[in-house]
């Protein structure tokens, strides 16, 4: 009693810090930091090995929502930015109308009359010069492309009588294909047109600023010495900005439209036999929707998709870690004749890569010196074949990897051996020092040091195996025919890239350009999400500041 006695008489701020003091509780911190699997660098290090690589596993997993709510973040703040950008522009469109002379009021209808009006010539007549070559344009061929582009055309190919010649004949009407481009490029000269008429409103109040200063303006042959001079940069890139949009930028949009029409060399090739028209997402329905009444195309993306991963992954690590394998190899001392070893294998990549694959799929053909050599020892049956219909699948694709290792451990070990050249000899020596093996010494310096330098090229290898054309089509043809999708457009096949079906699609009897539209849109998504999920856990992204 007396002990609870002088435990009342104690102030309650005493009486809660002896309580929080004999008991204490986790720090929230800490709870809400190891429910989110995250160490600290103390923590981490007592970790064993697998329990590190589940740690990894369960970091990427839990972080992949986060991707997406920051890349939504990132999207919603570019279209915050542009909104605002747009009613900035548009408020000092207003506000130079309001307070500006009637120059540059009378601008607003007639380019280039305030550069002309105050002296400024050249300039003038340019703005002006643009201004009717584009309304030239939009009266006589502009304003039909667009009115066109909604239909992709009204009239196509019909049977007319001929007076003359006293029998029916084809006439051809509207063309589809130039609808569709040509009302691309008017979209295009109409963005060119407004981006200029905002260019002459700048200029005119610009002026008008300067002129308010009591200064000149400048004169032709000051603009013209400024092209080359203070503004050279505008003059050099403008021609490759312009090849740019119109031999890079066009084209992709061009394909990405063809993707929602069903334009086809067989049937709808806009022209000749009948016009194409737009069908919204029935193509990317028809490609991806396994509830559709044809799955055949479901089936063959889904089969062609695993596939092509797979090979990418095998394609690219493969001649990554057998290159840096020969590299090491070669470079170890004690090794004599380097400079043979490395001219030998350089000498594979000095043979143009068309004829060596050729050469090789003509050894490996079921008429081949492999399979009849193998046939003559007794190895094989007479059925055996390595890229042939009667071919194994997992054959033909395990061939096409090795092949593949073939042609790419050379290069790989250039690039290798450049790079272990310059790894510091410090480390090694200290490595050996403290009692490192052979392969410590590989997993703890070498290979950080290399994933660390070729991180970029790695990603960008992973890519172009994805679209590896050449190796797939001059080995296989993407055979053997897999005849479970055999339904889809193109004689779909085993060891079959998503841009060898593309080519074959297009090059096929049917010429489905419209199905191939949508496989290369959906090859680019693919490549965009795994270029983005990779480069954010490369060493080359993350410990930049470990290799300084």
């Amino acid at each position: 009693m007396q002990v609870e006695d002088e435990k009342e008489k104690q102030p309650e701020s005493v009486v809660e810090e002896a309580e929080t003091t004999s008991a204490p509780t986790p720090a929230p911190i800490a709870v809400e930091k190891h429910s989110r699997l995250e160490y600290s660098d103390l923590e981490y290090l007592k970790l064993s090995k697998w329990q590190r690589f589940l740690y990894h596993i369960a970091r990427f997993f839990l972080g992949i929502p986060a991707w997406f709510k920051n890349a939504g973040i990132a999207i919603w703040h570019f279209l915050k930015k542009c909104g605002l950008g747009v009613w900035h522009e548009i408020k000092d469109i207003g506000l130079t109308f309001v307070h500006g002379d009637w120059k540059t009021k009378i601008s607003y209808g007639v380019m280039g009359f305030g550069s002309l009006a105050r002296g400024q010539i050249l300039r003038g007549i340019l703005f002006l010069s643009f201004e009717v070559i584009f309304i030239v344009y939009m009266v006589f061929w502009g304003g039909y492309w667009l009115s066109m582009l909604p239909s992709l055309g009204k009239l196509g190919p019909a049977e007319e009588y001929n007076e003359e010649l006293d029998t029916y004949i084809t006439v051809y009407h509207d063309n589809s294909f130039k609808i569709l481009l040509y009302g691309i490029l008017t979209l295009f000269f109409i963005v060119a047109f407004i981006y200029t008429w905002r260019l002459n409103i700048k200029q005119n109040k610009i002026s008008e600023e300067i002129l308010a200063t009591g200064k000149k303006l400048k004169s032709g042959k000051q603009d013209l010495r400024s092209l080359v001079d203070d503004e050279f940069h505008k003059t050099l890139l403008a021609l490759p900005v312009t090849g740019i949009l119109v031999f890079t930028v066009m084209p992709i949009l061009f394909m990405i439209l063809v993707a929602f029409t069903n334009y086809s060399g067989a049937t709808n090739n806009g022209y000749t036999n009948n016009l194409f028209s737009w069908v919204g997402w029935n193509n990317f329905n028809t490609l991806l929707n396994w509830k559709s009444g044809n799955t055949a195309y479901s089936a063959a993306f889904g089969e062609i998709l695993g596939w092509t991963l797979m090979w990418a992954f095998f394609a690219t690590f493969s001649n990554y870690f057998l290159g840096m394998l020969v590299a090491i190899m070669i470079n170890k001392k004690g090794i004599h004749f380097k400079k043979v070893w490395r001219t030998i294998l350089v000498l594979t990549i000095a043979i143009p890569q068309f004829i060596s694959l050729l050469y090789v799929s003509r050894m490996f053909a079921d008429n081949g010196i492999i399979i009849a050599r193998l046939q003559q020892w007794h190895w094989v049956g007479d059925n055996f074949s390595f890229f042939g219909d009667k071919a194994n699948p997992w054959v033909s694709r395990l061939m096409v990897i090795l092949i593949n290792i073939w042609i790419g451990i050379p290069y790989l070990m250039l690039i290798a051996t450049g790079i272990l050249m310059n790894i510091p000899e410090d480390l090694y020596e200290s490595a050996r020092i403290d009692g490192a093996n052979v392969w410590q010494q590989y997993t703890k310096i070498t290979l950080p040091y290399m994933l660390f330098v070729t991180g970029p090229y790695l990603l960008t290898s992973f890519i172009g195996n994805m679209n590896n054309f050449n190796v797939i089509y001059l080995l296989t043809g993407g055979g053997p025919t897999n005849g479970a999708v055999s339904a889809a457009s193109g004689s779909v096949g085993y060891t079959d890239l998503l841009i060898t079906w593309l080519y074959k699609i297009t090059m096929g009897a049917n010429s489905e350009y419209y199905m191939a539209s949508v496989i290369g849109i959906l090859v680019f998504v693919v490549s965009a999400v795994l270029s983005m999920i990779v480069y954010n856990f490369m060493p080359s992204n993350k410990h930049e500041e470990d290799y300084q």
